[in-house]
């Protein structure tokens, strides 16, 4: 069964992971801004879900070489190369790799880490709109309140449904307090610091705290920590190769994210 399972989790996180790039290029945008709607040609997004679902590639990009019938050669310029235009195809928009990658990897690993269990698929759900989070931040440095709060509504619901199961590892009411814990200490911290912590991360940390909370307040505790540390390290390595500075701010989302997911898999390992 759990190998099954882990079958399914990579096609899952595949094609989940797939439609992450569009999403990412369509949402990474300042604040105030409207989401993109077109190519950086210009043309616009179409396909499922008002053009937000998609691959990363644009067809109306395509240019056409011209065929070379009857043997005729190109003209040739004075330098004698000929230069012909781009191949038959769509163009590439947005990275299109690393997305999807980062998608397998953490359903995949959520999935071996919490096995058959109910909240492995609350788990499976949740990890591509977590991986896109990290993606529009570390672009932007912005996440939007049009994944935050659902993905808090999201995880909320499901794992209540995942409590009325049988086998499930963790408790609905410890991941409500948990959310509540988590989103209250970053709000403090934001408080304290405007600068220094944005709304944003604040939105985020609800989600997370009720994801980690499912698992009790040791986990809660472990991967908010991570998430700290995770970000500390990579501040610290960009001040020592003078990347940055002191006060450089950083896109704290994906040390978040990373962290709730290190959080989870010790998790899952322990329930």
């Amino acid at each position: 069964m759990d190998a099954t399972l882990i079958a399914v989790a990579v096609l899952w996180g595949a094609a989940a992971g797939l439609l992450l790039p569009r999403a990412a290029y369509r949402f990474s945008v300042a604040p105030g801004e409207p989401w993109r709607d077109a190519c950086p040609a210009g043309h616009p997004f179409t396909g499922p879900a008002r053009g937000w679902l998609g691959t990363s590639r644009c067809a109306a990009c395509a240019v056409a070489v011209p065929s070379l019938q009857g043997g005729a050669a190109p003209d040739l310029p004075e330098d004698g190369v000929a230069v012909l235009p781009p191949p038959v195809g769509r163009r590439r928009y947005a990275p299109g790799v690393l997305a999807p990658v980062v998608t397998v990897l953490a359903c995949t690993a959520l999935a071996a880490a919490t096995g058959s269990r109910p909240e492995a698929v609350v788990w499976l759900l949740l990890a591509p709109v977590a991986v896109l989070l990290a993606v529009i931040d570390r672009r932007v440095h912005r996440l939007p309140d049009r994944l935050t709060l659902p993905l808090t509504g999201a995880a909320t619901v499901l794992l209540g449904c995942a409590a009325l199961l049988p086998e499930h590892g963790g408790s609905w009411i410890s991941a409500v307090l948990g959310g509540a814990a988590l989103g209250g200490f970053y709000l403090l911290l934001f408080l304290i610091n405007p600068t220094g912590m944005g709304f944003g991360d604040v939105k985020l940390a609800l989600a997370l705290g009720v994801a980690l909370g499912w698992y009790g307040w040791a986990v809660l505790c472990a991967g908010g920590f991570a998430g700290f540390l995770f970000g500390a390290l990579y501040g610290a390595g960009l001040v020592l190769l003078r990347r940055a500075g002191r006060k450089t701010g950083i896109p704290f989302g994906p040390f978040m994210i990373a962290g709730a997911l290190v959080g989870l898999l010790f998790g899952g390992l322990a329930a």
